[in-house]
């Protein structure tokens, strides 16, 4: 059995544990995971002086998180996570207004249609349209960030070889947390860090990923970017943890962008699970990366 320096995650991992379900309940439903991911994000606190609002953008519905650092201009594009099965912009919140905070930013993060209803490509098709729509609204390439986390994390990366598929300005950089970047699920971390990582399983993600596919090749660079060309595109910003089932998507991620002559910062954080960063309210090691990220994110905007 681990034991953990931090003394931080090993209370988060001690309130995962007490969260888990009984192993003989039937699983939830996705309407009951994705009405619990949301209520968890609403019940959560923002920093002093955020506020947020509905808006749509490229016809996509999505919401505007403005903290009361944001400067003019500056804008985040955000998709989040939940295994392209569940999430909204409500259940990502309180993470996405710290780090919208820490880059002295408005970020608008989308409500992209979801699998099994909508299968792949919605979900890029969503991103792109919402892309387009900032430009349209005015926004400039290098003050625009793309950011996600897991299967956003994933997303965002679609977004970037969708864009240069397209013919589209890059933006001035993507910041991906633990991105879900390989649907294949062939990495050695899925092995290897499956007693360590107390969120998400290989068994679970197959699952999620048949739903969001629904039987196209996972080896499409738009559903698993490890396999694309990211010659051209912007830089790229990478965070995970060292205990979670996705570290070998994040390390290959990093890999195949070097191999691109992408500029890419790769951070494993010691010790950190999937998307740590969530737990801003209670750890550190979360503040501390996203403080980093923001700082990231604040010298690629444009002046």
């Amino acid at each position: 059995m681990s034991t953990w320096k931090d003394p931080q995650i090993a209370g988060v991992r001690a309130l995962l544990a007490a969260r888990r379900p009984d192993p003989d309940a039937p699983p939830p439903s996705a309407a009951q995971r994705r009405a619990a991911m949301d209520a968890v994000g609403e019940a959560a606190a923002l920093p002093e002086g955020c506020r947020h609002e509905p808006c749509r953008v490229g016809g996509i519905k999505a919401e505007r998180v403005i903290p009361k650092t944001a400067r003019p201009g500056r804008t985040i594009l955000y998709v989040h996570g939940g295994a392209y099965t569940a999430g909204s912009p409500r259940s990502h919140r309180p993470m996405v207004a710290r780090i919208a905070e820490a880059a002295h930013a408005t970020a608008v993060a989308i409500d992209y249609r979801l699998g099994p209803e909508h299968r792949f490509p919605a979900a890029v098709e969503d991103a792109v349209a919402a892309y387009r729509g900032l430009l349209d609204e005015g926004a400039e390439p290098g003050s625009l960030i793309v950011a996600g986390d897991s299967a956003g994390g994933g997303l965002a990366l679609a977004l970037a070889l969708a864009l240069k598929g397209e013919g589209l300005p890059q933006p001035a950089g993507y910041f991906v947390i633990s991105p879900w970047a390989d649907l294949t699920q062939g990495g050695a971390s899925y092995r290897t860090k499956a007693e360590t990582d107390p969120t998400i399983s290989k068994e679970g993600l197959d699952q999620n990923a048949r739903d969001y596919l629904g039987g196209l090749d996972p080896r499409d660079p738009l559903a698993s970017p490890v396999f694309g060309d990211f010659e051209g595109v912007a830089p790229v910003l990478i965070q995970t943890g060292s205990e979670e089932t996705l570290l070998s998507d994040s390390i290959t991620m990093a890999d195949v962008l070097a191999h691109a002559r992408v500029e890419v910062r790769l951070e494993v954080w010691p010790e950190m699970i999937h998307v740590f960063q969530a737990w801003g309210a209670i750890l550190h090691a979360a503040r501390r990366a996203i403080g980093l990220a923001g700082a990231w994110m604040d010298g690629r905007f444009e002046r």
